[in-house]
């Protein structure tokens, strides 16, 4: 009988490959992000609070001190104005009787009919950069009121409040130092933001969730995508508000000017040296070579001089007004600048915040009334009206109503990026712990070598430039090479 087949042995099965094995130093990117912007964001996050939700009660400050201060800002309207002899002389009467001793230093006409004028005083024992406004009908001279005021932009006392809770959490030095911080961190965590929404966007199944909140998620995941989409809108205005923010500041903002003075960026400004016919490269803000923080500085102009104060009269405003007008300062807005020495010509600007906006200058020789310098916006340099015009943005007035509603929008949107964040720590908490986890550190001990390179000239780069950025970062990383050894040494 035949014999049966030998049974087929079945064949063996193929060897498994064994999984690539991840590089130690894949993924270092994203992980090295996520704890900075965590651990930035935890830092900053309440003076970014503060200063999202005062930031937009400023904005819309000015409309505020027209209804809290409409006696001292309007008049009566009328077909009719008195030369400006006539208001100076009765604010200094005013003045004379209520804060003797002070000094006219600066008068604003009433740029329309119903509005009063401006004449400002120096008087002692107010705050550095405050002057005292003695409000005048320009039709009748009647005093309105005084008031002190902040600043080029002429703050009432409730925008200066708001504005110095925005700048230093009504902490002084600590605060500003602290403010320094917060707003030179606000961009940085942005851009950390999304550069993580991006990393994940780019493998999420639904991308939509990344851009749109998605309020069909519950916990964790829902506070993330709101905290995620916010960030997505508002960026840009985070960027613009931390880079505009930056240059109000003490040693950010020092290291802004001398780069716009190195690269010949700053804005000119009228010479008042008598005998002088041209203009000078200054500060618009600041006069000339002056260091300016914007609204936060005064206006010096030309050298400084030994020489005596000068006598100044009323009837000089008008004759000095007249003058700058017949070189074409022909906007509503002007300042009129009394000169600190008797050896200076006087100052007229115009000052039309909101555009197109309107600031030219000119110095007119007391003596003469004749025009010896003149400054025009076209002088400026491109970066000096990319500086101004941003500063103007940042605080509400270059494009009125429609600037204010944005930037309300965009400071809301912040102040509700930090809630969020807090949320999502919290969120994050193991069982009964009182606090959320931070995202795992370590990233830096797998970076590779070029990498390191590469962060470490970021990070000297933003600490020359941003001082205060410099030493929370090193101390960050000084945290994130603590917290792996001893992680290390417990795991041993």
């Amino acid at each position: 009988m035949p014999h049966a087949p030998a049974p087929t042995q079945a064949p063996a099965p193929a060897a498994t490959p064994a999984p690539a094995r991840r590089p130690a130093s894949a993924g270092w990117f994203p992980q090295l992000l996520l704890r900075l912007h965590f651990l930035a964001g935890l830092f900053v996050g309440p003076f970014i609070l503060v200063a999202a939700l005062s930031g937009a009660v400023y904005a819309v400050a000015p409309s505020i001190e027209r209804v809290v201060y409409a006696h001292e800002l309007t008049a009566p309207e009328s077909a009719t104005t008195l030369p400006l002899a006539d208001q100076v002389s009765a604010a200094e009467r005013y003045i004379e009787r209520r804060h003797p001793g002070d000094t006219v230093t600066e008068v604003r006409p009433a740029p329309a009919s119903g509005t009063t004028t401006r004449v400002m005083f120096t008087e002692e024992g107010l705050a550095e950069s405050t002057t005292r406004a003695v409000f005048v009908d320009p039709a009748t001279a009647e005093v309105r009121g005084d008031l002190p005021v902040y600043g080029t932009s002429g703050s009432l006392p409730f925008r200066t409040w708001v504005s110095t809770v925005h700048r230093s959490l009504l902490l002084g030095d600590v605060g500003r130092l602290y403010s320094e911080t917060a707003a030179s961190w606000l961009g940085i965590v942005s851009l950390a933001g999304i550069a993580l929404w991006v990393t994940r966007i780019r493998r999420a199944r639904r991308k939509r969730e990344l851009v749109v909140p998605d309020n069909r998620a519950r916990g964790y995941r829902r506070t993330f995508s709101w905290h995620a989409a916010t960030g997505v809108w508002v960026l840009l205005g985070a960027l613009f508000l931390s880079a505009t923010g930056i240059t109000w500041s003490h040693f950010a903002g020092d290291n802004v000017t001398a780069i716009r003075s190195a690269l010949s960026w700053q804005a000119p400004a009228v010479d008042t040296t008598l005998g002088s016919t041209s203009g000078t490269t200054g500060d618009a803000a600041g006069g000339s070579g002056t260091a300016s923080h914007g609204d936060h500085a005064g206006h010096h102009g030309g050298a400084s001089s030994t020489a005596a104060a000068p006598e100044v009269t009323p009837d000089q405003f008008d004759t000095v007004l007249a003058a700058a007008r017949g070189a074409e300062i022909d906007a509503a807005e002007v300042r009129i600048h009394v000169p600190a020495a008797s050896d200076e010509a006087w100052r007229v600007e115009e000052s039309k915040q909101t555009w197109p906006v309107a600031m030219d200058a000119v110095a007119v020789d007391p003596r003469d009334a004749q025009v010896v310098s003149t400054v025009r916006w076209d002088d400026y340099p491109v970066m000096a009206k990319a500086a101004k015009l941003g500063v103007n943005t940042h605080m509400g007035v270059l494009f009125g109503l429609p600037n204010q509603v944005v930037l309300v929008l965009a400071a809301l949107g912040i102040a509700a990026m930090v809630v969020f964040g807090y949320v999502m720590w919290w969120q994050r908490r193991p069982a009964g712990a009182r606090f959320g986890r931070a995202p795992a550190a370590g990233a830096l001990a797998r970076v590779p070598g070029w990498g390191l390179v590469v962060v470490g000239l970021v990070a000297a780069t933003l600490g020359i430039l941003l001082p205060t950025v410099g030493v929370t970062l090193l101390g960050f990383l000084l945290v994130d090479a603590l917290l792996v050894t001893v992680g290390a040494a417990r795991g041993r």
